[in-house]
């Protein structure tokens, strides 16, 4: 193993909560010693990478024992440390490419005059507060200014590519948050802590924040490599006119609304446009630029082959189709915040919808047969068709398990159904991606075991995620079980519940009763609480995440071992509110099947 696999692997291993190390310096001066030391220690960094959230830790520990100072200001540390990292890189971008990111508690609470739009706060420029001197400076400057809390807008206005490095003022709890789904997709980010995490009427150093905003530096020598440029590929292909170039449409007469057969193919058109992450496209064209020596990550933009970008939009018709059909089979409400497609136009139409989308996924790989190569075409297509039967063999196990007499469910029976449900769609991205390159031989088995550890804890993830509900899927909380799918959390809350607590459970899957809902839902947590499941689920995501982590430490060439490193990373990211605060490191790990 390689030293830095070795870093890595160590770093990785510490992954504890951090209320208790996020207490800002109490003083002006301690703050300002932590910030000259960081410039110091900073030096010598190799910034030609990202650092990882666990290496960016292993490091702030460093630098707290090596100051003398206190755990509970390792969070303002690390903050500290990753502005120097990323100061002259930000400081390099042009005033009117960056973002200055404002929290809406440093505003006058009691006498704010604004009003919030869909970017957040609409700030006056009335004189009542520091969050409207930042505004005004910055914008005289050209930046573009967002007083709002939270990444996922953050991330779609970075994805968009409007701006390229980011100014923020957070509490240390949104900073942590914010680091592994901005930070570590290697996007250049300088921030100023609050100085406490009230939420209301709260300060800042104001000078320090001043300074941020007004940095400015020749690019310089070393440039950190970064997956915004192939982020944005991913995003734009969905996008018009891009969409169109790539896969035309056939029946684009302009008569959409009186031509039924024009109306389909809008349809599925702009169910293929509607919201989702692009994770997967994303994981195509990442792979297949690692692999010819990852020249995107060092660019603004990424300079991809069509024949590539069209088998990546293949990947995603293929999971849009998927969700189509998953959502009329489990007959779910809400899909990326509105009504599901075969809620809006009836099941009909939406079955089409997702047959259609599955022939417009093989005709964009058949059709690059001549500029790919037959044999890679060929390839391509019978990975894809291997991930459509085994996703499928997933949900049709879902479904009658959903429909037998006899609900009761193990452990291992529900990861052997995500399994088969998930791992498919990320084994055949990261295969296409490396085929597209060349011979992936030397990858495939390697791909299929890191995905079904990756899948698995993704699913896992998605559990405990549908217990606090979702804005931008399912806006219901505890819909999986009260809809009787067979989750890994019932599996087992069954194996470890009494006979009468048992019998209640299966009870309510069978019974589906929506009249009862919050009764049976209050139910089911109570006894899902009392057996620790949540627990129990949160470190069964630790070991599989363990798992796919340590696939990826003997990787080569190092460019594709970083992305699935990333790709672990990203994929597993969770809100504070869908992580149990106490996980049971020692449950032991249940195989997943084969």
């Amino acid at each position: 193993m390689t030293i830095a696999a070795e870093l890595n692997s160590e770093a990785r291993g510490a992954r504890a909560g951090t209320a208790q190390v996020k207490v800002v310096p109490e003083t002006r001066e301690l703050r300002d010693r932590i910030r000259a030391a960081a410039r110091e220690f900073t030096r010598d960094w190799d910034r030609s990478k990202p650092l990882s959230r666990a290496e960016a830790t292993l490091r702030a520990e460093q630098f707290v024992q090596w100051l003398g100072i206190g755990q509970q200001y390792l969070g303002f540390c690390l903050v500290a440390l990753m502005n120097e990292f990323w100061r002259d890189q930000v400081a390099a971008v042009p005033f009117h490419r960056r973002l200055l990111l404002l929290p809406h508690c440093l505003k006058n609470a009691e006498g704010c005059p604004a009003d919030y739009d869909e970017f957040g706060l609409d700030c006056r420029k009335c004189g009542q507060c520091s969050v409207a001197d930042f505004k005004v400076r910055a914008e005289e400057l050209g930046y573009k200014v967002l007083v709002s809390e939270g990444t996922p807008i953050v991330l779609k206005i970075i994805v968009s590519g409007h701006v390229d490095a980011i100014v923020g003022v957070a509490c240390l709890n949104v900073l942590e948050r914010a680091f592994d789904k901005v930070l570590l997709a290697g996007i250049p980010c300088v921030a100023t802590p609050l100085l406490s995490s009230n939420c209301r009427n709260t300060s800042v150093d104001d000078d320090w924040v001043a300074e941020l905003i007004e940095v400015k530096l020749e690019p310089p020598s070393v440039r950190t490599r970064s997956y915004v440029s192939l982020m944005r590929a991913a995003a734009g292909m969905f996008d018009e006119p891009e969409l169109s170039r790539l896969a035309p449409r056939v029946r684009n007469t302009g008569k959409s609304d009186s031509d039924p057969l024009a109306r389909q193919e809008a349809i599925a058109y702009e169910w293929l446009m509607e919201g989702g992450k692009r994770s997967r496209p994303f994981i195509t064209l990442a792979v297949y630029d690692a692999l010819m020596g990852g020249r995107a990550t060092l660019a603004d933009t990424a300079e991809l082959p069509d024949a590539v970008k069209r088998t990546a939009l293949a990947i995603e018709t293929f999971h849009k189709a998927s969700l189509v059909h998953d959502d009329i089979e489990d007959d779910d409400t809400f899909r990326y915040g509105r009504e599901t497609l075969h809620r809006q136009y009836g099941v009909g139409p939406a079955i089409n919808v997702g047959d259609y989308l599955i022939g417009l996924g093989y005709r964009l790989v058949s059709r690059e047969r001549h500029s790919l190569g037959f044999d890679v075409a060929a390839d391509i297509l019978d990975k894809l068709a291997d991930a459509h039967l085994r996703l499928s063999e997933g949900q049709g196990a879902e479904l009658l398990w959903r429909d037998a007499v006899n609900q009761s469910i193990s452990p291992l029976e529900a990861l052997k159904i995500y399994a088969l449900k998930t791992a498919p769609a990320f084994e055949a991205a990261l295969y296409a991606g490396a085929r597209l390159a060349g011979d992936a031989t030397p990858y495939e088995k390697l791909f299929a075991d890191f995905s079904r550890n990756l899948g698995v804890a993704f699913q896992i993830l998605n559990d405990l995620k549908d217990w606090q509900g979702d804005d931008n899927n399912k806006l219901l909380a505890g819909q999986d079980i009260l809809s009787a799918r067979p989750t890994l959390l019932l599996a087992l809350a069954l194996e470890a519940a009494t006979p009468p607590e048992r019998e209640e459970l299966l009870r309510v899957t069978a019974e589906r009763n929506r009249d009862s809902r919050e009764t049976a839902l209050n139910r089911v947590r109570s006894i899902l609480h009392r057996h620790g499941v949540f627990q129990k689920a949160d470190q069964m995501i630790e070991k599989f995440r363990f798992r796919a982590e340590a696939l990826a430490d003997e990787v080569e060439p190092l460019a594709l071992r970083e992305l699935l490193y990333y790709l672990v990373d990203t994929v597993l990211s969770r809100d504070e509110a869908a992580t149990p605060s106490d996980p049971v490191r020692s449950l032991p790990l249940v195989a997943v099947p084969t």
